[in-house]
């Protein structure tokens, strides 16, 4: 079973309606006045870093990669819990959890901690209060807005073949932080909520996750190419491949037209009545991967 198909057969067991029917990256639970905003992420060895990596940008991207969640839906984070697998790098990976922490200004409150025999796999688990109510999702998209990104995209896909081929820390050799210590766009996503129709973060590549939220939507999102931010030193023949890499860790949401975004964005396209297919690429359904999903 691939993910698609298993988080499919999730749904039947997710009625609640704090699960936003799992068409979104976090739960929202209303508590009174406020909303809390909650999402989990996963990170195995192997698949999302590389074995020889440092763990302390392990942690950094862990924590990073949970508050992007958070950041997707404009809320404050209030703390995280740590799901570690002992089994070596503890000492640099607290180290990293430390740094992040405090970058970020978020507590860790809890946790648990099992020993491994594999691969590591860690979770954590990122808990957040909404600053504006009805709080973002995928699924607010209409005909006629214009579609935004924050920052630009594949300088995480270069970033990692970087460090992949050794070349990281050499003069001259391109910077990889993108790829091992991202930072969440938490006071964008705070400064977007009351504008946006539809939000979320670009983790899976920009064209899987332009997808989703035209499927939430139900509607068609027309995407330029041209008019995406990529690195300007990334070759033209690579355009294609950084837009479905993913590993962004950028915004992408939608704004009526004519209203413009509070703080540094590219608008890459516009939103349609839902046509035969949910996203367009220069004019055309885009051939080939659009992203990266587990179980391929």
């Amino acid at each position: 079973m691939d993910e698609a198909a298993f988080i499919a057969a999730l749904r039947a067991l997710a009625p609640d309606p704090a699960a936003r029917g799992l068409d979104d990256d976090v739960a929202v639970i209303a508590l009174g006045g406020e909303h809390l905003v909650l999402t989990h992420d996963m990170m195995v060895e192997g698949v999302h870093w590389l074995p020889a990596q440092d763990p302390a940008d392990v942690a950094w991207k862990l924590v990073a990669t949970n508050l992007s969640d958070l950041a997707a839906k404009g809320a404050a984070p209030l703390g995280v819990l740590l799901g570690y697998g002992l089994g070596g790098g503890e000492e640099r990976f607290l180290a990293g959890l430390a740094q992040a922490l405090a970058a970020f200004d978020v507590p860790l409150l809890g946790g648990d901690t099992v020993r491994r025999a594999g691969p590591a796999a860690h979770g954590l688990t990122a808990l957040g209060r909404a600053t504006h109510c009805p709080v973002p999702t995928r699924g607010g998209a209409r005909p006629g807005d214009a579609l935004w990104v924050t920052g630009t995209l594949g300088d995480a896909m270069l970033g990692f073949e970087a460090l992949r081929e050794g070349h990281a820390g050499k003069a001259g050799a391109r910077d990889t932080t993108r790829f091992t210590r991202p930072v969440p766009r938490l006071a964008e996503g705070r400064a977007l909520a009351p504008l946006v129709g539809a939000m979320m973060d670009v983790s899976d590549g920009l064209l899987l996750d332009a997808t989703r939220m035209a499927r939430a939507s139900g509607v068609t999102l027309a995407i330029d190419s041209a008019a995406c931010p990529l690195p300007p030193d990334l070759p033209v023949a690579r355009r294609r491949e950084a837009l479905a890499w993913g590993d962004d860790y950028e915004l992408l949401f939608t704004l009526p037209a004519g209203t413009l975004p509070p703080c540094p964005a590219t608008r890459i396209g516009v939103v349609q009545p839902a046509g035969p297919v949910p996203l367009l690429l220069d004019g055309a359904c885009p051939q080939g991967r659009l992203g990266y999903q587990h179980g391929e």
